[in-house]
């Protein structure tokens, strides 16, 4: 027990410090020491329990010191329990400082995250020419979403300060620290969007740059050639330079894009602010300058052209006019050869018919001369008289043929009148045929003002047919006078023409009528729609007012709102008129067979059925509204008698009556009081019946009905409740008086009353007898009222009588007022029921004479003989009855009321029986009658519309019959093709009109047939009827079918000679054209000639053969027809077809012709223009070669775009050459020897554009070479600069924290420098390729190149001074400390040692001997540390060897040998380094290195994959390794010293998703949450980067120490589900990891990896590296120093937590 009390005592202390460790590392080896000591406790609790148990047993069996053991149980139980509260409270205590302390280290890596990205963002580096600005938009936006992906780190940062404990999460320093890296992040993000801005305005203006570069070069180019162009007079060479400006305009256009591009870029910029907003505004209005400038030149040149072509044009118009004017005069003279007689004359008509449209045609031509002439001498003044001139010119042959006309005219003398008779006929003819063309128009009007336009123009065309009238007389007489008694051919035709004539003017006549009827249809069509429309805005409008009417909520405005609706229902009635109008008139429309009458019955149908709806809505809504009235009626009366209730109650409450002497009139008072209340009792009773009857009515209002009737009766309870209490109260004030008032007041009353009940008036007619009902309800009332009365005296003499009074006067004054009230109740009751008897007797003969007068007033309708005539009588008559039989069934329930009530009066015994029996029986025999006569006669009027509706429909179809029939059996015939289309088109409209009425037809026999089988009365004349109706329609078919065979054949003959006459004559035409044989005098001419003549001949191809097979195909179904003039017919053909084969072999001809030569002409104008373009470029090539990099750069462009430009050139060059082989071979002589000397003159000029070219583009890109090396040779010796003042201003370290920090600070410099080798690289080759390929500036490169390479030089070999330098303090520094420590624990122990303290007990001496085996174990540790310490530092080797060397050569005499090699220098400290793990104490090697150890050094010699070089201090390896030799030429020789390199090769890297599952073997990570880390297995290690870059540099993710795969774990993580491709990856130490790959194959491949670098045997090293292995390596100081040369972050970091561990473990730390 004492054992356990002092062990407890010893870890109470232990748990009581304060101590929670000062970083993240020091938290966690408190938290393992007390994970340890919780273990030992658990341990320990077990033996203390036994321990406990045998002092129980102990206590049990009754020792001796019972008592003093059981207290020693309670107390070490008590001292246990505080030990494991205190064990409890301390962990706690570390476990916030861990997560203190993790915040803390996180937020130190937020930070460093933030300062490198700062440095990132905030530079000022945006390019210099577009392609490097592009590279720096990309890199920046990759760095944007970095910092967009980092803010869930930052989110996470704060969960962690939320978990901490509430005095650490509230501290200034967390929130501090919180706000800080917020406000950085900000910073940062504000920073990432402002150089975004920057970026994209720098890349913006290099396009601008670019873009406008590009547009002035081209302006300039198309200035000169504008300048240089001069207007030409020749037509030709103005269409030349017309072509060429046609295709500079979509130039242009492309241009213009490109200016409009730059000044939005332009305006972007300017809007934005950038910088360099004054020079983007002065090139934007440079470029627009000169665009607008180059534009207002191109217009000017355009302009000159358009005048210069018009000119040309006019003169060439002019000679057409003129050579058109005489070709129209020859065919005038060549009529002189044509005969006077009719043959001739029509033949001259038919030429000088031609002819006028010619000449009308010339005419107008001649006025747009007139009018060009003037314009053009206005613009032309020099040339004003030329073209004057010429319209004179014009003139002058225009007038000759008007002359030669003339006299022609006058030549024919007596045939002038028969050609002006043939004249007047066709006039005629085309008048009529156009009259019946407009006649025959189908167009319909769509609204009423084009039917009556439609229906106006109608009746102008009957004006004017009745105008000619006169002109259709005078020429049939004429037409008879000059064909009688001939017999010649044409006069047999003209006497067919006139026939035709009368035929057309008869048909139009017909055609006009029918027009005139379906005008006459549409524009009554149009009416009603008119109707319509104004129909249905009353029915709109009497919508909305229905669809927005609300029911209002006092009695007033329900009052309002139905006198409301009853105005809107009569303006409804009254707009019924109206509405019922528009329905009859379409109902009449579609009786009349409309041509829309489908869509008037469906209009018709519509109105009708809103109509309809809107009345059952408005009544409806009228019920409503009465309805709400009745509510608000009842609402408001029960607001009345609330307020009469609440009024009287005042009254009622009134209690002063305390003077005796008003006491009896007070009384009075209150007696009428009381009568008033019970006469308004009725209107509490009336108010209650009509809420019954109106939730009867109306179950909706039942709940407010019940509320309100249940609130009056609380109100009128209350009322009488207070009345009867104050009655009684003046009742008890003074009975006997009232009582005696009381009984006089009754009896007077009686008296009056007897006179009036005795009296034998019961009125003599109905009205008297309401009056006197009246009177009579007005004494039941005061009857009720005194009957209360009378029992209230019952009362008060009941009072009396307790009182003492006079109690026999009493009772005999009540019983006498009782008995005669008594006695006048059953005379009330009698001469009320004699009254109601007199009413209903009197009521009764009133309705039975209104109902017999009704009945003989309608007697006479329904006995009428009338039937009607005609359809529209018959239906109005049929109306007339339908409304008739409407009244009668709406009167039915009067009439059974009257009969009902009749009984009643009969059973009563009524003295009138008899003559009430004989008028009841005389209504009912007259109504009977009525129904009976209205059913006969609805049913004569059926019968009879039925067969008038049939007589109509057959008049109208036998009178439509009738008419076409007439115009079938027309013997007209067309005089021409034109008026055999309009008889065809009218004829098929007409036939289509025929069978559309067969339906009709079909439907009259159908109606015939079943009115014959229903036996109508005139059965036999409606089958006559329907015989002659089928038979007219079987005609009229036939008559049709023969119609239209006639009409074809003469059509088809009409379309044939038109087609084959227009076919011959443009054949002619074409053929002038095709004979011409002009070849052009240039390229530009014949290339115009080809295209004119090769649109000739496309046009000419494709019309004319589709119109001759066109032509052949009609002919041939003609005569295959066996048409009347097949023999005329075959004619036509063959001659037509022979013309057609000659044009085509003159077109061929002259095509060939054409193309041989526009090729020829085509190679001279192409040599010449290629030629003048190449000298243009040649001129163009500048010699400028730049001042700098940007303007090489601007340069580089421009020639790009120059040797673009070319590029079309060399195009055109090939194809010339191909032209001019092809001409060679097919022309000989003169013209050889031309094509092949125009050809070589092109070829040289070319060529000498190439070479210089070529030239011109290596000369530019020496130049930028040149100066891309000075900048980057300038920028990498201004960063060796500052990198070595970074060397050199480190301050000197004062202790282990400040060496250590100091060496990071040198290690992350040397990063720094490792991640420039690339640019070292780039620069130095790009210096030797340029002095390998010769540059002209290679004096210059070579210099740039050896300050670079010194530089370099010097920079190296100062940071490996410096860090040797640091590795020797560090060591001296540790050694100082640890010497410290243990000199601390020596002076720690001397008191021990020194104590004589022997004991006094037994178990004091076991105690001490315990105690000083305790120290000697101690001291046996200790004594390894001790003689560490004894072991020379590297300093001190260094100097013993120093001092060697020194006695060395004191004993040598001095050697003449040379100096040795730079590999065979002295030792440098990093030499030194290399071998430090092969010194013992003693300077001999040692026994106890590891392979691995030395494995460590040699990879501590390659810096992010570049081989560090270094020298031996021994022996170098005489054959390096492949590895060695390919990293050896990666770096640069003329910077370093030869090396040695080790062969450590990167196994497999990249992107894996990892999460850390487990921290030790029973502890899970703190943080487990997912993240991308680029993996790199190198050796036997696995090191975590954030990507590749960062991998290079060797920084690793979160500053995480490489883990170690020996003897890891790895495996497929089967028993992970909640992602796909994960294995899983467990470490000796404890930890686990997951990862997750892409693929299965990915996951294999690194689970392969692994797996081989944990198999990997790493013992094959140098020779001079091998040692023994690391297992029993002394825990020397020196051999951490050489740790620490681990170039590699990640296992630098490893080693030196390692070193801490070993450090922690030997010795404790100070406080």
């Amino acid at each position: 027990m004492a054992e356990e009390e002092g062990w407890i005592r010893e870890k109470e202390q232990i748990l009581s410090s304060d101590d929670y460790g000062k970083d993240l590392t020091s938290v966690l080896r408190l938290l393992s020491k007390h994970k340890a000591f919780e273990d030992e406790m658990s341990g320990r609790y077990t033996h203390l329990q036994q321990t406990i148990r045998e002092g129980e047993e102990m206590i049990a069996d009754d020792h001796f010191g019972s008592d003093k053991i059981r207290e020693r149980i309670m107390d070490i139980q008590e001292q246990w329990a505080n030990l494991e509260q205190l064990s409890a409270i301390r962990k706690k205590r570390l476990e916030e400082a861990s997560n203190l302390h993790q915040f803390q280290a996180d937020a130190d890596d937020i930070d460093t995250w933030m300062l490198d990205v700062l440095r990132i963002v905030s530079s000022s580096d945006v390019g210099h020419d577009e392609y490097s600005t592009q590279s720096l938009v990309r890199k920046h936006k990759d760095v944007a979403e970095e910092i967009a992906s980092y803010r869930p780190v930052i989110d996470t940062l704060e969960e962690q300060s939320k978990a901490l404990p509430e005095e650490h999460a509230q501290s200034p320093e967390v929130l501090s620290r919180l706000s800080g890296i917020e406000e950085r992040y900000k910073e940062v993000t504000e920073l990432t969007r402002l150089r975004k801005q920057a970026l994209q305005d720098a890349l913006a203006l290099y396009k601008m740059s670019s873009e406008a570069d590009a547009c002035e070069l081209w302006i300039d180019e198309k200035e000169q050639w504008l300048i240089s162009m001069q207007i030409p007079e020749k037509l030709e060479d103005l269409e030349v330079i017309q072509h060429r400006f046609e295709s500079l305009e979509p130039e242009m256009n492309n241009q213009a894009s490109r200016v409009a591009v730059v000044n939005q870029i332009a305006r972007q910029l300017i809007h934005s602010g950038h910088p360099s907003e004054k020079e983007i505004k002065a090139q934007q209005d440079k470029l627009n300058t000169r665009w607008s400038q180059f534009r207002d030149l191109v217009d000017q040149k355009k302009d000159s052209l358009s005048s210069a072509l018009g000119v040309q044009n006019y003169h060439l118009e002019c000679n057409e006019t003129k050579s058109w004017i005489r070709e129209k005069t020859k065919v005038i003279e060549s009529t002189q050869e044509l005969g006077n007689d009719l043959a001739g004359v029509m033949a001259l008509q038919r030429k000088l018919t031609g002819m006028e449209r010619d000449l009308a045609a010339i005419e107008d031509k001649l006025s747009d001369l007139q009018k060009e002439a003037e314009r053009l001498a206005a613009e032309h003044p020099d040339q004003a008289q030329a073209i004057m001139g010429r319209l004179a010119e014009i003139t002058d042959v225009w007038e000759e043929m008007k002359t030669t006309l003339k006299n022609r005219e006058e030549s024919l003398g007596e045939a002038s009148k028969l050609q002006q008779f043939l004249r007047d006929l066709d006039d005629f003819q085309s008048w009529l045929s156009r009259t019946q063309t407009a006649i025959a128009s189908e167009d319909m009007p769509n609204t009423l003002t084009e039917a009556e336009k439609l229906l106006t123009q109608h009746e102008n065309i009957k004006n004017e047919i009745n105008n000619y009238e006169e002109d259709y007389q005078k020429m049939r007489d004429m037409g008879e006078m000059v064909t009688q008694g001939q017999t010649d051919a044409q006069y047999m035709f003209l006497r067919q023409r006139l026939q035709a004539l009368d035929t057309g003017w008869n048909e139009l006549h017909k055609m006009w009528e029918n027009r005139q009827s379906l005008l006459s249809q549409s524009h009554a069509y149009q009416l009603f729609l008119r109707d319509t429309k104004q129909a249905e805005a009353f029915l709109n409008n009497q919508e909305y007012v229905l669809a927005h009417t609300e029911l209002p909520n006092t009695l007033e405005s329900a009052e309002a709102a139905i006198k409301k609706q009853e105005d809107f229902m009569t303006t409804m009635d009254a707009n019924e008129e109206k509405i019922n109008a528009v329905v009859e008139t379409g109902r009449r429309l579609v009786s009349d067979g409309n041509i829309s009458s489908d869509k008037i019955q469906e209009k018709v149908d519509s109105i009708d059925d809103r109509h309809k709806k809107n009345r059952e809505a408005a009544s409806e809504l009228l019920m409503r509204l009465k309805d709400n009235r009745d509510l608000q009626k009842f609402l408001q009366d029960c607001q009345e008698l609330s307020l009469w209730i609440n009024e009287k109650m005042l009254t009622a409450q009134d209690m002063s009556y305390d003077e005796a002497r008003n006491l009896h009139s007070k009384w009075l008072k209150h007696q009428a009081f009381m009568a008033e209340l019970q006469s308004n009792k009725e209107w509490l009773d009336k108010i209650e019946k009509d809420g019954m009857q109106l939730v009867a009515e109306k179950p909706e209002t039942e709940v407010v009905v019940k509320e309100k009737m249940s609130s009056l009766h609380k109100m009128w309870d209350d009322l009488e409740s207070t009345t009867q209490t104050k009655a009684q109260c003046l009742f008890d004030a003074n009975k006997a008086e009232l009582f005696t008032q009381s009984c006089a007041d009754l009896d007077k009353w009686l008296m009056g009353l007897e006179g009036q009940i005795h009296s034998d008036d019961y009125g003599k007619d109905l009205t008297s007898v309401s009056i006197l009902l009246k009177k009579q309800q007005m004494l039941e009332n005061q009857v009720e009222v005194r009957k209360k009365e009378v029992e209230e005296l019952q009362g008060q003499a009941k009072v009396l009588s307790l009182e003492g009074k006079d109690t026999d006067e009493v009772d005999s004054r009540r019983q006498v007022v009782e008995q005669k009230f008594n006695e006048l109740l059953a005379p009330l009751q009698q001469r009320k029921n004699y009254l109601m008897a007199s009413k209903e007797i009197h009521q009764f003969n009133r309705d039975v004479e209104d109902e017999i007068l009704w009945v003989e007033e309608r007697m006479a309708i329904a006995t009428s003989t009338d039937h009607g005539h005609n359809l529209q009588t018959v239906q109005l008559l049929i109306k007339k009855n339908q409304t008739l039989q409407k009244e009668i069934q709406g009167h039915q329930p009067r009439i059974d009321d009257i009969f009902e009530r009749s009984q009643n009066i009969l059973t009563d015994g009524s003295p009138n029986a008899e003559a009430i029996r004989q008028r009841l029986a005389g209504l009912q025999e007259l109504w009977n009658l009525m129904i009976e006569e209205t059913e006969k006669r609805h049913a004569r009027l059926e019968e009879s519309h039925k067969a008038q509706q049939y007589y109509f429909d057959a008049a109208e179809a036998e009178a439509w019959m009738s008419e076409q029939e007439l115009y079938m059996m027309s013997e007209e015939k067309a005089k021409d093709e034109q008026s055999a289309v309009a008889m065809l088109k009218k004829h098929q409209i007409l036939e289509q009109a025929v069978e559309d009425y067969a339906e009709t037809v079909h439907q009259l026999s159908k109606t015939s047939r079943a009115l014959v089988a229903a036996g109508h009365p005139e059965s036999e004349r409606i089958g006559m009827r329907q015989s002659q109706v089928d038979k007219l329609y079987a005609g009229l078919k036939d008559l049709s079918e023969e119609r239209r065979g006639k009409l074809d054949e003469r059509h088809r003959l009409f379309q044939l000679n038109r087609e084959v006459d227009d076919l011959e004559q443009w054949i002619a035409e074409r053929e002038v054209v095709a004979g011409s044989h002009e070849l052009g005098q240039d390229y530009e001419h014949v290339t115009m000639l080809q295209e004119r003549f090769r649109e000739f001949a496309r046009d000419t191809g494709n019309i004319g053969q589709e119109r001759v097979d066109a032509v052949n195909q009609m002919a041939d179904e003609l005569i295959n027809s066996g048409h009347s003039d097949a023999a005329t017919i075959a004619e036509w053909k063959d001659g037509l077809n022979e013309a057609w084969a000659d044009l085509l072999e003159l077109i061929d001809t002259r095509t060939q012709i054409l193309a041989a030569s526009y090729e020829l002409h085509k190679f001279y104008h192409d040599a010449k223009e290629i030629l003048g373009r190449i000298d243009d470029k040649h001129k163009k090539l500048p010699e400028e070669l730049g001042r700098d990099q940007n303007t090489v750069e601007a340069l580089q462009r421009m020639h790009t775009t120059f040797e673009h430009d070319i590029q079309a050139l060399g195009t055109q060059v090939r194809q010339l050459q191909e032209d001019a082989a092809r001409l060679q071979s097919a022309y000989a002589g003169d013209k050889a020897d031309d094509i092949q000397k125009r050809e070589n003159e092109v070829l040289e000029a070319w060529k000498m554009l190439l070479d210089s070219c070529e030239g011109r583009r290596v000369r530019l890109f020496d130049t930028g070479d040149k100066f891309r090396f000075f900048s980057m040779v300038r920028d990498l010796m201004l960063w060796m600069e500052d990198v070595i003042r970074l060397i050199e201003a480190q301050e000197k370290p004062r202790d282990v924290s400040s060496v250590e920090l100091l060496m990071n600070n040198h290690q992350g410099i040397k990063a720094e420098i490792d991640a420039r080798n690339d640019s070292f690289t780039t620069c130095i080759e790009l210096g030797k390729s340029l002095l390998a390929r010769k540059h002209y500036a290679s004096e210059e490169i070579k210099e740039k190149l050896l300050q670079l390479t010194d530089k370099r030089k010097d920079m190296i070999d100062k940071w490996e001074d410096r860090w040797e330098w640091l590795r020797l303090i560090l060591e001296v520094h540790q050694f100082s400390r640890d010497a410290g420590v243990a000199e601390a624990w020596l002076l720690g122990q001397e008191p021990y040692l020194s104590s004589r303290e022997i004991g006094l007990s037994v178990d004091e001496v076991e105690k001490l001997i315990k105690r000083h085996e305790a120290f000697e174990k101690s001291a046996a540790t200790w004594e390894e540390r001790f003689s560490a310490l004894e072991r020379l530092t590297t300093l001190e080797l260094l100097e013993v060897r120093r001092l060697q060397e020194e006695e060395e050569r004191r004993r040598k005499p001095p050697s003449p040998e040379p100096l040795p090699q730079p590999a065979e220098d002295s030792e440098s400290p990093q030499q030194w380094d290399g071998k430090g793990e092969q010194i013992s104490q003693n300077g001999l090697p040692s026994d106890q290195e590891s392979p691995r150890a030395t494995d460590a050094v040699d990879a501590g010699e390659i810096v992010n994959g570049v081989a560090e070089q270094r020298t031996s201090s021994k022996e170098p390896s005489p054959i390096p390794s492949p590895s060695s030799d390919r990293k050896a030429r990666g770096s640069i020789q003329a910077a370093t010293m030869p090396t040695k390199s080790q062969d450590i090769t990167t196994q497999m890297e990249g992107v894996l998703h990892r999460k850390h599952e487990w921290e030790g073997h029973n502890k899970k990570a703190s943080s487990r949450s997912w993240h991308n880390v680029y993996c790199v297995i190198n050796n036997q290690e696995m090191g975590f980067y954030k990507d590749s870059k960062n991998a290079s540099q060797g920084i690793p993710y979160h500053n995480e120490i490489p883990v170690s795969l020996k003897e890891a774990v790895c495996e497929v993580a089967i028993d992970y589900k909640k992602k796909k491709h994960v294995f899983k990856l467990r470490i000796t130490d404890g930890n686990e990891y997951l990862f997750q790959a892409k693929d299965d194959e990915e996951m294999n491949t690194w689970i392969q990896a692994i797996s081989l670098a944990n198999t990997w045997d790493k013992s094959e090293v140098s020779p001079s590296s091998q040692s023994t292995p690391a297992s029993s390596r002394a825990q020397t100081l020196p051999t951490s120093v050489t740790v620490m040369n681990d170039s590699s972050p990640g296992k630098r970091e490893k080693d030196k937590e390692k070193d801490k561990e070993k450090r922690f473990s030997l010795f404790g730390k100070k406080k």
